[in-house]
């Protein structure tokens, strides 16, 4: 029964080397792959629907992301939001949550800006990071990953604190 697979957690070392052997595969296929590119293509293509021409005028939608529909990371980022959706509900834990308080909005509107800031400021993905660089033993993934995970620890400081006070 597939419901019964998703209810159970999986090793942690066999679901390591299945990622670590598909990132190989993934690699020597298309290369180094990034879910920001597709979520920014979508920003992109969202920001062409309100702003049309004018987009022209900003130089990264110009000389960096072109926005265009077939650009194929749109449709992994779109696979891989579905998949968790359909992993979720299949394993019943999918809910809604709502923050109550405005403290909770701004620091989720924050600390979404300066995702996206670092996105782009560094031109790589979090996630390619993690699952691209590090299995490639590249330094820079490394050192990412580094400020990814000191960035989460004060960012939960910060959050409790506000949260508790």
């Amino acid at each position: 029964m597939p419901t019964e697979f998703f209810k159970k957690t999986l090793d942690p070392v066999i679901a390591l080397t299945a990622i670590a052997i598909l990132d190989i595969f993934m690699f020597l296929l298309i290369g180094a792959w990034t879910v920001g590119g597709g979520e920014t293509m979508m920003t992109g293509l969202i920001a062409q629907v309100f702003m049309g021409d004018e987009l022209e005028r900003l130089p990264f939608w110009t000389l960096v992301f072109d926005p265009d529909p077939t650009y194929w990371k749109i449709y992994i980022s779109l696979g891989m939001l579905f998949g968790a959706f359909v992993s979720a509900v299949l394993s019943k834990e999918f809910y809604i949550r709502v923050p109550r308080r405005l403290s909770e909005w701004v620091m989720i509107t924050i600390g979404g800006l300066l995702m996206g800031i670092g996105i782009r400021l560094a031109f790589v993905c979090n996630v390619s990071t993690f699952f691209g660089m590090g299995p490639e033993m590249n330094m820079g993934g490394y050192l990412a990953i580094s400020g990814i995970l000191a960035g989460a620890w004060v960012g939960s400081l910060i959050y409790k604190k506000i949260l508790e006070g």
